[in-house]
């Protein structure tokens, strides 16, 4: 079903990159059937949501107000006075509940459609639990006295998991929302180009620390960005390994501020458990010290919260990969966390990274350049680059009955040629801080002879080497006579 027509609102130029999720949001507002519309903002604290709706607001002369942790009488008097001003009203509005809070709102949008912003609506919800069924009732059916009025709700909110079950089946919500838009973090092209870093080498570095998440630069660091790869040690001492800048507790407060986290010292070890390289339910366990029916639900919760994310073995049906989903944590884990003493008392950072930056190296650069590696398969590569149409990119495991041993598999492409959906279309191995050769090669073409043992058609499947540093005369010649794919940080920054 395609939107109607509506006119276009130019993206103020203060946004960085948010094309996409600008023109949804303008393409919502500017709607002009009549009667109210619902839309739901999520996403991870620090994207920008807030930001990007307090521009729309202001573009389109809407309602924004942002509501705080408080009791209902306490956020229903702060809601009166946002309206009070908003109308120019001579004295501040007192509603009595969310009944007549609500016809309230719904009234600025007796002339026109008006976008009214809800920011922060979990903390409503959480003073008041009738606000959703109030809401329901309030929007109605799309018939009668319900389409006298055009209010455009935007409800957002940062705790996923509440914001996920918001139009969840069992929710008054469900079926009202017309726009369901959640804020993900820049892509790692787009945070490059966003921390002004041109050295891919010290973009995957700087990801690897702080992701795609735009606040980190501005209000973190105050726009502190490493200046090059000679630079890199000592910004991670004066920022991420310094007890005196925001973004030094900053991966605390993504789990304290989660709602459903219960438990928390339970939850952090799950953390260090996952950032040490303990990818499966089991391993977790082992290394927190619990059995694995005591972790299942800290690891639903942090996957609702959208911390955690579990990606399915490509070639073992079975078992599944947990992944840490903000990279921040996953370096607090790694390297703050061990060292607070240090830092705290010892006021030495550069002390604990000289002791760490091996472990960042390994546990955190390694598999954050293997992640990146199957983005740009699934965001930037062509089909032509695998023969096919890349459709789902995970990793894998294969056993090698023979030799006693499994073969992890980084990157594990399959997707369409022709008609023919899920083909294997490449298997490959992602090294940051190794020049590869042609034995790299001999390996996969290995993997490929497992795999086809057991009956998989690996005809269409081509071998990749992916590296951080690059590929030998030998290897770069078996590329050229098209016997692999060859992935180095110029093409994952800038080619396809």
């Amino acid at each position: 079903m395609t939107r109607r027509s509506h006119r276009s609102i130019p993206k103020p130029p203060q946004i960085f990159d948010r094309d996409w999720e600008w023109s949804e949001l303008t393409a919502f507002v500017s709607d002009k059937a009549p009667g109210p519309r619902l839309a739901v903002v999520s996403g991870r604290r620090r994207q920008g949501k807030s930001f990007l709706l307090e521009a729309l607001t202001e573009a389109t002369g809407g309602f924004y107000f942002a509501a705080v942790e408080g009791t209902r009488a306490e956020a229903l008097s702060l809601l009166g006075q946002e309206i009070a001003r908003f109308t120019d009203a001579p004295v501040p509005l007192r509603p009595q509940d969310w009944t007549e809070a609500l016809e309230l709102l719904f009234d600025l949008a007796a002339q026109r459609p008006v976008p009214i912003v809800i920011d922060e609506f979990p903390y409503l919800v959480r003073g008041d639990a009738s606000l959703p069924s109030r809401l329901q009732r309030a929007i109605g059916v799309r018939a009668g006295r319900h389409l006298r009025r055009h209010p455009r709700i935007l409800l957002c909110g940062s705790a996923m998991s509440f914001m996920g079950g918001l139009l969840s089946g069992t929710s008054p919500l469900y079926g009202r929302a017309g726009l369901d838009l959640v804020v993900h973090s820049l892509g790692y092209r787009e945070a490059a180009k966003f921390w002004e870093i041109t050295d891919p080498r010290l973009a995957v570095l700087t990801h690897a620390v702080v992701g795609g998440t735009p606040a980190y630069r501005r209000e973190f660091v105050d726009d502190d960005a490493p200046t090059g790869l000679d630079d890199f040690d000592n910004w991670v001492c004066r920022t991420t390994l310094n007890p005196a800048r925001p973004l030094y507790g900053e991966a605390e407060f993504l789990l304290a501020a989660e709602p459903d986290v219960r438990d928390r010292a339970l939850y952090h070890s799950v953390f260090a458990a996952v950032a040490a390289g303990n990818h499966t339910s089991g391993g977790i366990a082992n290394a927190v010290g619990r059995k694995a029916t005591d972790i299942s639900q800290p690891l639903t919760v942090l996957k609702r919260c959208g911390l955690l994310t579990v990606e399915p073995d490509a070639f073992r049906g079975n078992r599944s990969a947990y992944r840490i989903a903000e990279p921040l944590i996953t370096f607090h884990h790694a390297v703050v966390r061990p060292n607070q003493t240090r830092l705290t008392r010892q006021s030495n950072p550069a002390a604990a990274w000289s002791l760490s930056r091996d472990t960042f190296l390994s546990k955190v650069v390694g598999p954050h350049f293997e992640h990146l590696c199957r983005e740009w398969v699934a965001w930037h590569a062509e089909p032509d680059t695998f023969g096919g149409l890349p459709i789902d990119v995970t990793s894998g495991t294969v056993a090698d009955p023979a030799a006693r041993t499994s073969h992890e598999v980084d990157v594990v492409v399959r997707g369409a040629v022709g008609q023919d959906h899920g083909i294997l279309l490449s298997i490959g191995e992602a090294k940051w801080n190794k020049v590869m050769d042609v034995r790299h090669l001999d390996r996969l073409r290995h993997i490929l002879g497992l795999l086809a043992s057991r009956g998989i058609d690996t005809s269409h499947a081509r071998p990749a080497c992916y590296s951080g540093i690059g590929f030998t005369p030998a290897l770069q010649e078996a590329a050229e006579r098209g016997e692999a794919v060859l992935v180095d940080l110029g093409r994952l920054y800038g080619g396809t």
